[in-house]
């Protein structure tokens, strides 16, 4: 049980060691993280999700591969803005060394991130009608059609499969990959397409795999735009607080200005001059203003 304890304290020094550079690199401005990402949140749940972590031998990956190189997963981790407790992206050690994969949820994450409003995807089976067009003005792929009967539906028969990815600004593409090619896929892959899950689910993980292919076109054409906007919009209201303080300030002086220097001063000092023999009938009530 001590040698347990000794990791899992090991291994949370990491963390938050990680965490520690993430705010130091975020107040010196080198790191700006999405508005909707916690790096705390994301960081304490890699931790516990490391702790039940093993490699093929079943070896823990917290004994087995380098402070170095769990640093650096989890800080890859937290720069793409990705949480392990949604699944956006797992753990995998190779040898002595810990490596940080995205998952397909992750890359739809990101890809929202940058202008994705949504996608769909499905597989296509043997005997289905599928016919699909690449439009010559644009060069852009489009579905003329596809009709699925019930009966079609087979794991092993499975030809292909699409995705259908809509941006904010309307714009519309469709991504297609034959069986061959998603196998090619996951051959590249440590399973190389033969997990449980490929065999059991082969249809989802045909359209996990489009999907990332749709994704990763839209994440790596995107510009860093999504996350500057916070910082301009904090610029924004920094400079609306100091625009609307110093106007209150100027008005609230000239107010005090108009109040004192208006009413008092003058009558006092200037009725004593030209009536001084009779002081005793200066009384507030003879001092008509």
């Amino acid at each position: 049980m001590e040698p347990t304890n000794k990791v899992a304290i090991s291994e949370k020094n990491i963390a938050d060691h990680v965490l520690a550079k993430v705010n130091d690199f975020q107040k010196a401005n080198a790191l700006i993280l999405p508005k909707d990402y916690s790096p705390e949140n994301a960081l304490k749940s890699a931790f516990l999700i490391l702790q039940e972590t093993v490699d093929r031998d079943k070896n823990p990956v917290l004994t087995k591969c380098s402070r170095e190189s769990i640093a650096s997963c989890l800080l890859d981790m937290v720069v793409q803005g990705l949480s392990p407790m949604k699944k956006q992206c797992y753990f995998i050690a190779y040898g002595s060394k810990l490596q940080m994969s995205r998952s397909y949820q992750g890359s739809v994450a990101i890809a929202k991130r940058v202008g994705l409003k949504s996608v769909v995807s499905n597989v296509i089976y043997e005997g289905d009608k599928f016919n699909y067009e690449i439009q010559s003005e644009t060069g852009r792929k489009r579905i003329v059609e596809h009709k699925q009967e019930l009966g079609n539906i087979d794991l092993k028969k499975i030809i292909g499969a699409y995705a259908i990815t809509e941006m904010e600004d309307g714009t519309k593409d469709l991504e297609v990959m034959n069986m061959i090619q998603i196998k090619n896929s996951w051959n590249q892959g440590s399973a190389k397409g033969n997990s449980g899950a490929h065999i059991n689910f082969t249809d989802e993980m045909a359209k996990k795999t489009v999907i990332s292919r749709a994704c990763k076109m839209i994440i790596n054409s995107s510009d860093d735009s999504y996350l500057h906007s916070e910082e301009e919009d904090k610029d924004m209201v920094k400079e609306e607080i100091k625009d609307n303080a110093n106007r209150d300030e100027i008005s609230f002086e000239d107010a005090v200005v108009v109040e004192e220097v208006q009413p008092e001063p003058e009558p006092v000092k200037k009725e004593p001059a030209k009536v001084q023999p009779p002081k005793g009938e200066l009384t507030p009530d003879k001092l008509d203003f």
